[in-house]
């Protein structure tokens, strides 16, 4: 009985934690916003311990900032910040895109050949929305197929951080039609096994996410 009440517990507060960080990645909630636990609770249906675990969780991602006696709010990452994220990232990304270039599957290969298919058309068809959808879905890929747990957690962490910036980036149409073809090169050298081509078209892609964003700021 106790085994089935914390299986529950663990569920709600991953449902509650995804809910607040994808709300916070789309600007739902603006940086600095106070996030108070009796109403997050009242919002998502949950107890006021689910939500305090999963504002924990949001703090030790990076995106919350704890405030003694004042509760939690937004935590405010600036472009330069981002930025630097971003430096950091293009070394461990190219890390894990060259681990899953040099395993891939054939049946990972065709499941990456349909992901670049669905990429290619929601640019076409304007949806911004399920682009991004898509593009973090690529990023998660990329990520469990290394098989490298420490760069997985770590580009985790740190692509929590600087994603919200970037979600602002693609919802630009332009901005998503030179996105969409820098996604397509990491995929076409993952399906190609070539672990060089696939670390390079990485730090190609995180290098122009970081040009956009200079011109942004």
């Amino acid at each position: 009985m106790s085994t089935t009440v914390e299986s529950a517990d663990a569920a709600a507060e991953e449902r509650v934690t995804d809910i607040i960080r994808s709300a916070i990645v789309r600007g739902e909630y603006a940086p600095n916003q106070r996030l108070i636990e009796a109403d997050l609770s009242d919002t998502f249906a949950a107890s006021r311990a689910t939500v305090r675990t999963a504002l924990l969780e949001l703090a030790n991602e990076g995106l919350v900032e704890r405030l003694p006696n004042k509760g939690s709010r937004v935590r405010a990452i600036s472009v330069e910040e981002a930025i630097e994220i971003l430096e950091v990232r293009i070394g461990v990304e190219g890390l894990c895109a060259a681990k899953t270039a040099a395993s891939v599957s054939d049946d990972e290969i065709e499941q990456f050949r349909r992901l670049r298919h669905d990429m290619v058309d929601a640019v076409a068809e304007g949806d911004l929305v399920e682009y991004s959808r898509l593009h973090q879905r690529l990023d998660q890929r990329v990520r469990v197929l290394s098989h490298h747990a420490t760069a997985s957690a770590v580009l985790g962490r740190l692509h929590a951080q600087s994603v919200r910036h970037q979600f602002k980036l693609s919802s630009r149409p332009q901005r998503a039609k030179v996105s969409v073809l820098e996604h397509a090169a990491i995929i076409d050298a993952i399906v190609a096994r070539d672990p060089d081509a696939a670390r390079e078209a990485v730090r190609v892609h995180l290098l122009s996410v970081i040009g956009a964003l200079r011109e942004v700021a």
